[in-house]
């Protein structure tokens, strides 16, 4: 039974009811179904910032003119393993779903492949993608940019994006391993998700606008490194690949998310593919790995815990249960999604579902 102001909504219907919100709003039926199948992916995981708490937002953007509706997506290879997607600014989910298309097949090709995107929408969660490169037999990293929204190991204002890394491998077993981290302590969208459902957050996620540590998700104003300066050098580090480096505008300079939702967002994704073929035998390297997480499994537990599991398992756990039992969507957001409402234009400039 879901918590009270929690509906369990199945699968198939979750995603159709957003891909009718976007294409009610403008977006033409593959990137629609696209970004509806990714949403639908995250709430399944139990990622709710990322999941149907972005769809009035992403309706809101569409209809603005925020997101190219008919982008001119091209690949433009540069090297033996290097090429770069132009996404044109569209639908982020989409573009970077193509993009990962033109990474896999270059890795296959050549061994290892380093693929930008540039020009693309906000692209939701990395291990969507490296998920799907894991199961085509790669080892993958991804990581992207994201708005200025993190405030540097020292200081007050926000200068960094939550800045993502996603990591994933094949194994001998049932399911790949897959692990995605922002850069922060969370994401800005668990702060939406805490907002959402009227939650206090934790005093060590963010801070307001003197650079207080907050539980107030209302008040929050920039978000904190991960491990403090270990976090602030991985953000910077995606900023340089993600954006720097294909020539994109980085820290303070990356558009906002949520301040004018008419502009195009030019933002920055990148995977790194390797082909295990290149390296070692493949069915070895996938037993080695599946060997890694039984041991892991195996570990004797510390006092207060059920299970050790691998990064990023807990949300594949919840994935499975979701797919079966239905998934948890806030009622007043599953509402929205079965009203004839397109978007809610009531954004207060930080993404709240209101």
């Amino acid at each position: 039974m879901a918590e009270p102001g929690i509906t369990l909504v199945d699968a198939a219907e979750l995603k159709e009811l957003m891909k009718k919100k976007f294409m009610a709003a403008g977006l033409p039926e593959a990137p629609a179904e696209e970004t509806a199948k990714h949403l639908t992916y995250a709430d399944a995981c139990g990622i709710h910032s990322h999941g149907t708490v972005r769809v009035a937002y992403y309706a809101e953007r569409i209809a603005k003119d925020g997101v190219n509706l008919a982008p001119n997506i091209t690949f433009e290879k540069t090297g033996a393993a290097s090429g770069i997607v132009h996404g044109d600014n569209g639908m982020g989910q989409y573009v970077c779903n193509k993009g990962l298309d033109y990474a896999i097949d270059l890795a296959k090709e050549s061994g290892v492949a380093a693929v930008g995107v540039e020009k693309t929408g906000h692209s939701g969660m990395l291990s969507y993608y490296v998920k799907r490169a894991a199961e085509n037999g790669l080892v993958a990293i991804a990581m992207c940019q994201s708005d200025p929204m993190v405030v540097p190991y020292g200081g007050s204002e926000n200068y960094f994006g939550t800045n993502p890394i996603a990591f994933a491998a094949p194994t001998d077993l049932e399911k790949p391993v897959v692990f995605d981290m922002a850069t922060t302590v969370q994401a800005w969208g668990k702060i939406l998700d805490a907002r959402s459902k009227g939650k206090a957050i934790p005093d060590t996620w963010a801070v307001d606008q003197n650079g207080d540590p907050t539980t107030d998700p209302n008040e929050v104003a920039g978000l904190l490194p991960i491990a403090g300066p270990k976090g602030y050098g991985l953000m910077m580090m995606v900023d340089v690949i993600a954006g720097s480096l294909l020539g994109l505008p980085f820290g303070k300079h990356v558009s906002s998310m949520y301040e004018d939702l008419t502009q195009k967002r030019n933002l920055g994704q990148f995977y790194i593919l390797l082909d295990p073929a290149r390296f070692t035998d493949p069915a070895a390297f996938k037993h080695r790995v599946g060997e890694m997480v039984a041991e892991l499994h195996a570990i004797k537990l510390a006092s207060g815990f059920k299970s050790v599991r691998l990064p990023g398992e807990g949300s594949q756990i919840r994935y499975q249960k979701a797919m079966e039992d239905g998934i948890e969507v806030a009622t007043e957001i599953y509402n929205y999604l079965r009203s004839d409402t397109v978007h809610l234009d009531m954004y207060d400039g930080k993404g709240a579902f209101a």
